[in-house]
């Protein structure tokens, strides 16, 4: 969406929002309210477990309903001021929006013609129970889902109807959660504006429980030899993709990541920016890392992201041969008289 300015009496050139340099951030003035928490793994695992299955339910009945999208772009959830969201789902000629309120701690369906239901999220409100209640408040809206109620690539494999024993709910961890996300989405909204070729929105795929950005070359890809349904979908053409995640079992702490898919030669051999981030290697492919507590914790830490995220494009462009000029966004520059 265009950004609108209000018309002065004078003629003004209006330069907002623009890519200035390979490395350098957009000129921006610090909101008081960006807030990169303090969200160490191990202090929420639980809760963050619980999360992840809560929002597998909710992706589940979007990935059923909304209409397909490439890339599976209709699968995810989005960043909104009080929580995620699956943004509007069509439905029978009208719609509907289910949220998470993580600072109220509710549930919330709302429908175009203005119906709504909603229950409370707490500690102690199991998995088998949330599905049970968000499948009864969207039958009461004449919403009948069907989906395949098990985890996918989740910390359970219990049916999510089964499911009583991830139940954890820290608030305190919750808001904490969203908080990052919401400063985390803004870093990436910023990024996706600088490039004008094909980018996904950013969004959180439930699966791997990341909020990612993914930028496309326009040129198709090779199959991988065995890959699935979701990844021959996922990679049909060239992308470099950047993400942040809370942490897992194999990098425990929470970072921003990068990987260019397929990796071309010598990814790996190009500079990453902060000095502090680094290539590491898994499955025989590079992923880029910048660990979040050392962003956090830095003089100007949205500048520390954009710049690690910046360089990563340029190690992805040059080896895999992209036409970052063209792909570049130029400065806006225009006049305009009362």
């Amino acid at each position: 969406m265009q950004k609108t300015h209000e018309c002065p009496q004078k003629t003004k050139t209006l330069e907002r929002g623009f890519y200035r340099s390979p490395i350098a951030s957009i000129d921006r003035v610090p909101m008081a309210n960006e807030t990169f928490s303090n969200i160490p793994l191990e202090a929420w695992r639980p809760t963050k477990n619980t999360l992840h299955l809560y929002c597998q339910i909710v992706g589940k009945i979007r990935l059923a309903m909304h209409p397909r999208i490439n890339h599976w772009w209709h699968v995810p959830l989005y960043v909104s001021p009080r929580g995620l969201t699956t943004r509007t789902i069509p439905h029978k000629g009208w719609s509907f929006e289910i949220e998470f309120d993580f600072r109220s701690h509710e549930l919330k369906i709302h429908t175009s013609d203005g119906r709504s239901e909603d229950f409370a999220l707490f500690d102690g409100l199991t998995v088998a129970d949330f599905y049970s209640s968000i499948f009864s408040n969207l039958a009461k809206l004449g919403i009948k889902p069907s989906i395949k109620a098990v985890p996918y690539e989740a910390p359970s494999k219990t049916p999510f109807a089964e499911d009583t024993d991830n139940k954890s709910y820290d608030k305190e961890y919750v808001e904490r959660f969203h908080t990052t996300l919401v400063a985390v989405d803004d870093v990436l909204e910023e990024f996706r504006g600088r490039f004008i070729g094909k980018s996904t929105p950013v969004h959180l795929f439930w699966h791997s429980f990341d909020l990612a950005l993914t930028r496309f070359s326009g040129k198709r890809a090779p199959v991988r030899e065995g890959a699935g349904m979701v990844e021959r979908e996922a990679y049909s053409h060239e992308v470099i993709s950047f993400g942040f995640w809370f942490g897992d079992d194999k990098v425990p702490a929470p970072a921003f990541y990068s990987y260019t898919a397929p990796e071309p030669a010598g990814l790996a051999d190009e500079p990453l920016s902060p000095a502090s981030a680094s290539w590491q290697e898994a499955n025989s492919s590079h992923m880029a890392l910048l660990m979040y507590d050392q962003m956090r914790t830095s003089e100007d830490p949205r500048a520390m992201a954009l710049e690690f995220l910046e360089s990563a494009y340029q190690a992805g462009a040059k080896r895999a041969g992209w036409n970052v000029e063209q792909f570049q966004l130029r400065p806006l520059r225009y006049s305009q008289t009362s």
